[in-house]
């Protein structure tokens, strides 16, 4: 575990909320030079505390207007490969993401769809035919506030 101050913390949750930002604008943003938050920000990707910059689509706009979270059980534990399911329900494209959970269900799925309809067809056409699918829950998003993580400022 790496060794935070106050501006590193500042910065993560600067970057946490927009990922765009260039050393120069945090630096006079936090009071320091580009070179100097450049450095911080070299620091922190290489202890692997910033994995990666993604960019987040509105799925909305794409014409996707329905979320749905799905609890995957599978059928039958030690005779379904973990990474064959895997791999199959992550070549589907509505399927965002894919974790592996312990507890009720063995998986945790986010899918978007167009609508209902078009999801039901993706759960009925492509989810529930991967090998080793099993009981399933849905959980359809209605709303979603994004959380900045667990960065503490002090």
């Amino acid at each position: 575990m790496i060794d935070l101050d106050a501006t590193d913390r500042r910065i993560l949750l600067a970057l946490s909320q927009d990922a765009t930002q260039s050393a120069g604008a945090l630096g006079r943003r936090f009071e320091l030079s580009q070179p100097a938050t450049w450095r911080r920000i070299k620091r922190l990707q290489d202890a692997g505390v910033i994995k990666g910059r993604r960019l987040r689509l509105n799925a909305e706009a794409l014409g996707f207007g329905v979320t749905v979270f799905l609890g995957v059980k599978l059928a039958r534990k030690g005779h379904v490969n973990l990474a064959d399911f895997e791999r199959a329900v992550s070549a589907i494209p509505e399927v965002q993401t894919v974790e592996h959970v312990l507890g009720m269900y063995d998986y945790r799925l986010r899918v978007v769809a167009r609508d209902l309809p078009d999801f039901e067809r993706v759960l009925r056409r492509r989810i529930m035919t991967l090998p080793g699918a099993g009981e399933v829950e849905a959980n359809v998003l209605l709303s979603e506030e994004r959380l900045s993580g667990p960065i503490g400022t002090d």
